[in-house]
């Protein structure tokens, strides 16, 4: 295995160890890697006698911090809704555009009507604008599917996105997402199927976790459960979309499965928070929904931070609510909007984010994380929830090895 020493850095390694202040700052820093890891963090100076590094990388002077992690996402799925924004823009209800064919039904419909071949197109180019960013690992949910083929064949997709690009893809059945249309007004049968279909795609390598939308417009926390138990009996972790419209009180169900995470939260209660608290689960807060659905009510914020709850953040690309590409836009508003501070939004698009993957081996910058990192034209690491509209990311690094 290679080892190489990357000098010439300023770290924000994200490590206690490096400071109190939580960035773990690092000045006239070195990274040294053998393989996929880091095996030494430290100043330059610092560097242990017996490192004998085959290959030296000077990073210019950089911030360097740990390798972005989305860990929400829809990336995969059939032609856009922007004419479906533009209606509601002018005015038009979600039921009178759900009427005229439009919703989670049409993603679906284009989504089906797409080949394996067209879908990988598609999404490998909002894939590459991710990556621009300096994101290294990222999670792909189905559930624009809604057929055990064609969940099958987003969930192939996904598999191939992160065999073929330099990039970590972790992906999640969300199989239990909408009603296809034809299981209308039969959504128990509609989620015996989706338990069925799990057992076959999990036989397929295909999923690292389940996923379910347990909301009034969505399923119910019974019809939910049935999701969890078929996830539990294959040994898969769970998660949920939870209280994003309303309170149904699927967070404290999610964490009674010690669920990985429980995602957006505008409605979460008190209970919930406890739950997950208790379970060790993550908030993951996603700015970009709320932003484009115009809420109002924000996350407990105060509440989960007083409970210690993690927060990570991500972008939840998907055709209707959250189309952006933008992992550092996403860390700016959840400053701007939910008052995140910057150290909090940082760690919620790495460590944070990394956790709400059920991955303890990145996220920071220490020995024995795997070797992701990204060197920023930055002076200091708080610079990355403040400009918007700019990418200053210049290179990345992927389990050892440059990304191109």
């Amino acid at each position: 295995m290679t080892t190489t020493l990357w000098h010439n850095a300023r770290l924000a390694t994200l490590d206690p160890s490096h400071g109190a202040d939580g960035w773990g700052l690092v000045e006239d820093g070195a990274l040294l890697t053998v393989g996929d890891r880091i095996t030494w963090v430290g100043p330059n100076r610092g560097l242990p006698a017996h490192a004998r590094p085959a290959h030296g990388v000077d990073l210019g002077g950089l911030l360097v911090t740990p390798g972005l992690v989305d860990c929400h996402t829809h990336l995969v799925y059939g032609g856009h809704r922007a004419a479906e924004a533009e209606m509601r823009l002018n005015g038009a209800s979600y039921e009178a555009i759900a009427r005229a064919g439009g919703g989670i039904r049409s993603t679906v419909a284009a989504t089906r009507a797409a080949s394996e071949d067209q879908l990988f197109a598609s999404a490998a180019r909002r894939l590459r604008a991710l990556m621009a960013e300096g994101v290294t690992t990222l999670e792909i949910k189905s559930g624009y599917g809604l057929s055990l083929e064609a969940e099958a064949r987003c969930l192939r997709v996904a598999r191939q996105l992160g065999s073929d690009r330099r990039v970590d893809v972790r992906t999640t059945f969300l199989g239990a997402h909408a009603l296809p249309p034809e299981f209308e007004g039969r959504p128990d049968d509609y989620i015996t199927a989706v338990c069925e279909w799990l057992p076959a795609l999990h036989a397929q390598g295909l999923v690292d976790a389940v996923d379910a939308f347990c909301e009034n417009i969505g399923f119910t926390p019974a019809q939910t459960r049935r999701v969890f138990e078929a996830a539990r009996a294959l040994g898969l972790p769970v998660k949920l979309h939870a209280e994003q419209l309303s309170d149904q009180g699927g967070a404290a169900l999610a964490a009674s499965y010690g669920a990985l995470s429980c995602d957006h939260l505008e409605h979460l209660s008190s209970e919930g928070i406890a739950a997950m608290r208790a379970a060790g689960t993550v908030a993951v807060l996603l700015p970009g929904a709320f932003y484009m659905l115009r809420e109002i009510k924000l996350p407990p914020i105060a509440a989960l931070r007083e409970a210690g709850v993690p927060m990570a953040v991500s972008t939840d690309h998907n055709p209707g609510t959250s189309p952006g590409l933008s992992l550092l836009l996403a860390a700016h508003m959840a400053c701007s909007f939910f008052r995140l501070t910057p150290l909090e939004a940082v760690r919620g698009i790495t460590v944070q984010a990394a956790r709400a993957l059920g991955l303890h081996d990145r996220g920071l910058l220490a020995a024995g994380q795997r070797a992701d990192f990204v060197a920023w034209d930055l002076d200091h690491p708080n610079e990355l929830t403040y400009w918007f509209g700019h990418n200053p990311c210049r290179r990345v690094v992927v389990a050892g090895l440059e990304r191109p």
